[in-house]
């Protein structure tokens, strides 16, 4: 039977590349992955009328929760960080429990997901980096703020003019140029950007947890459906339970 240990749902953006490969790569035998596409129009990943794609996505999220509802995930995952940044504490919050309500699925978020993880860890302090804009980026910082996080340092990625064009090489030269010795950990955000695959490395050379927004999506995500095998070579995060 496949997903007999978990079925995990994860709404995408349109035209991101990077989630499935990177969740694939994570994911433990006998979980199944199921993704489905949140609506936008518009160029994917580009910096360029990101704000507009934010809200055309928020406005498709009521009919990509019900479709994904149909293959009877555990969890669904609105996998797209930025999403929370422009909606704020409260009005996610809201719109988490009517989603959840009308799918009879239990529905969360990516930044959801991080602020676990961040938990989980033990950290009150912090370095951020994304591919964003400088302005998009402020708003995760205070989306953070908003949620009892210290961001100690916090940077986007120069010369990105899609996201979806950023490289994992990127990421790591980002996350090493946001650490400060004040900072608990990194987090890299944004689902758009490869990171996965430098985490471990990261934590080697800062001597920290260096988390992504995927990561942290696929440890919640299993966790929450009492899947807590140790999971290696993807940072610290997603070998505890």
């Amino acid at each position: 039977m496949m997903g007999f240990r978990a079925r995990l749902g994860f709404l995408l953006p349109p035209g991101n590349p990077t989630i499935e490969l990177e969740l694939m790569a994570m994911c433990p035998q006998g979980v199944s992955l199921h993704f489905h596409r949140m609506t936008a129009r518009g160029v994917p990943g580009a910096l360029d009328g990101q704000a507009d794609r934010n809200k055309e996505m928020v406005a498709s999220l009521d009919e990509g929760v019900g479709l994904l509802a149909l293959v009877k995930p555990d969890i669904i995952v609105i996998a797209h960080t930025a999403t929370s940044y422009d909606l704020g504490r409260d009005e996610e919050a809201t719109l988490l429990d009517r989603l959840a309500k009308s799918s009879g699925v239990q529905v969360t978020t990516a930044f959801a997901s991080v602020a676990a993880a961040l938990e989980r860890l033990g950290v009150k302090r912090l370095a951020l980096g994304a591919p964003y804009s400088p302005e998009t980026t402020a708003k995760g910082k205070a989306h953070l703020e908003a949620h009892g996080f210290e961001v100690v340092n916090h940077d986007n990625l120069k010369g990105v003019v899609n996201i979806y064009d950023t490289t994992a090489d990127e990421a790591y030269r980002l996350a090493r140029s946001i650490d400060r010795p004040e900072a608990q950990a990194v987090f890299l955000s944004g689902t758009g950007m490869p990171t996965v695959s430098v985490l471990d490395m990261l934590e080697q050379d800062l001597r920290k947890p260096a988390i992504s927004s995927n990561a942290a999506m696929m440890w919640l995500a299993l966790r929450a459906c009492g899947v807590n095998q140790s999971i290696s070579g993807y940072g610290r995060l997603l070998t505890l339970d």
